[in-house]
This record gives structure tokens, C-alpha cells and sequence, in this order.
């Protein structure tokens, strides 16, 4: 069986799991109507899964593969243990999807795109499916562009991937950890409880908590917050100004990227003339 379908099977599973248990230990109760919100989100999940293995064919499972082929990369320049470097690849790994994380809240431009998963009403585990095609494309890039560099071997890229994914489905499912229990693994990995921070419209706590495996970049780099305003049964998800029913319709969604890099490009238009120079008050 190809690792591909491997992981469909391990995603899959994951998300009954944790669907499941979203019924028997919510965090929150959710009383609003989710059929077309769940809709949307899963079906921005297939069109990113259908664009990652049409599109995307160099993703970083096949460019672990081309690097150990290739012996390109630091691992195979320096000739370092493959375990050792199957350990370290992992974690710079997780690093530099934090970085991107950081990234995507700070440059306008990853910012337009990041926005439609931080648009979801609700807080649950279809949120961690919810991300837009062309932000999942240039993730991959991304990452590509590391596990190259890092000559990153297979089996630790393939893992990496499996465990990224099954680490966002659990931080962003409405499940209740006991508090003990949470404030302990807030140490190892990200609880729900430390990344539902993040999706609080408050941008104080919007940019905070960006990690999804390890919580240690979030402590290491100050942006950590232990506990909300107002405490968790408090937040408001999504962000100020899209708290009505556009979030929840699936063309909203793909086109909200466009629709702010349009009122970008019309408020630059507005203020230079067509020879590239600043307009003044007599242009």
C-alpha cells in the first residue's frame, strides 16, 4: 500500500475519533446549525487534497524521495546518522511550520489567505480542515523547499506529515481534557485548550498559540498565552468583522482571498498615477 493512502487511512481515522469524542467530552456547547459550515470545511479539505496530488506532485514525502536519490541535502552533504537526522529533520520541521504560521498573521499577503480558516464561527475538528487551496500550496512550498534543504529522510517526512495532521485535528476539536491533565501536556504538545486561544477574535490572543505539534516555539519565542480573557467558555471564535453567515458558504470562502487583495490593489491604484508615481494633490 503507497504512503498516500496510508495516511488517507490514518486522516480518516483520525477524524471519527475525534468527531467522537466532540459528542461525549464537548468543551463547549454548540447549539448553532453546523450542516453547512461542516459542509464547507470538508469539502475545502477534498479540493485541497484533490490539488495537492494533481497539482502538487512534488510534495515533501516525494521530495524526501528525490533528495535520498538525489543525496541532496544537508543530511546526505554531512553524512549524518539517518536516524539522527530523521530526529532533527522532524523537529526543524515543526519549526518551520510555526514560522510559517508567524508568517501568514504578519505579511498581508499570507495574511488574505490565512483569513478563511480563521473565519470559522465555531471552533471544532472540521476547523482544522478548513483552509484555503492557494495557502495549502504555498504550505507545501514551503516545506518542499525544507525537506529539500534539509535532505530530510523519507520516513521521517512521511511521520512528520501523518503527525501534523493528526496534532491539528485534536488542538482544534471541542474536546475537554481535565485541567490537570491539560496544563501537564501543554508542556509536550498542543492541548485544544491552549490552541482555542487562537482562534479568539481578540488579536492579542488571535496572535498567540501558533503551534500545532509542540508548544515549546510558542514559549521560546514569547508568544504563548496560558489562558484566555474571560476564561475558554468565553471566547468568541472567528474574527470582528465576519461574525455573520458568510463564513459558513463555501464560495465565500474560496473567494475571500481575492476580494482583499482586490481592495488592496484599488487602494494602491487610488493613490499612484498610471506612470508609477505618487499622486499628489493636483493629480
Amino acid at each position: 500500500m503507497e504512503d498516500g493512502a496510508i495516511r488517507l487511512g490514518i486522516f480518516a481515522g483520525a477524524f471519527l475519533v475525534f468527531a467522537l469524542l466532540e459528542i461525549f467530552i464537548p468543551r463547549r456547547s454548540e447549539s448553532q446549525e453546523r450542516t453547512q459550515r461542516w459542509s464547507t470545511n470538508l469539502i475545502l479539505s477534498a479540493l485541497n487534497t484533490l490539488m495537492l496530488r494533481f497539482a502538487l506532485p512534488f510534495a515533501a514525502v516525494s521530495t524526501a524521495y528525490w533528495a535520498q536519490t538525489e543525496g541532496f541535502g544537508l543530511s546526505y552533504w554531512l553524512g549524518i546518522n539517518t536516524v539522527i537526522a530523521g530526529v532533527f529533520s522532524f523537529f526543524i520541521l515543526d519549526l518551520a511550520v510555526w514560522a510559517m504560521h508567524v508568517a501568514s498573521h504578519k505579511i498581508p499577503f499570507l495574511w488574505h489567505m490565512h483569513k478563511v480558516h480563521h473565519t470559522d464561527p465555531r471552533f471544532d475538528v472540521t476547523t482544522a480542515l478548513r483552509f484555503h487551496p492557494m495557502e495549502i500550496a504555498l504550505s507545501m512550498l514551503w516545506k518542499v523547499g525544507v525537506v529539500a534543504f534539509l535532505g530530510a529522510p523519507v520516513l521521517s517526512v512521511v511521520i512528520f506529515e501523518v503527525v501534523l495532521n493528526a496534532a491539528a485535528m485534536f488542538n482544534h476539536a471541542n474536546i475537554k481534557l481535565p485541567e490537570k491533565a491539560d496544563r501537564f501536556l501543554r508542556w509536550m504538545i498542543v492541548t485544544p485548550d491552549m490552541h482555542r486561544i487562537h482562534h479568539s477574535t481578540r488579536p492579542s490572543e488571535t496572535d498567540s498559540n501558533y503551534g500545532f505539534n509542540f508548544p515549546w516555539w510558542d514559549r521560546m519565542f514569547a508568544t504563548y498565552v496560558q489562558d484566555p480573557k474571560g476564561g475558554q467558555e468565553k471566547i468568541t471564535f472567528g474574527l470582528h468583522e465576519f461574525q455573520g453567515k458568510e463564513p459558513r458558504q463555501l464560495g465565500w470562502s474560496l473567494l475571500l482571498p481575492f476580494k482583499a487583495l482586490a481592495h488592496l490593489q484599488g487602494w494602491v491604484s487610488s493613490r499612484v498615477n498610471k506612470d508609477g508615481t505618487p499622486k499628489t494633490d493636483d493629480s
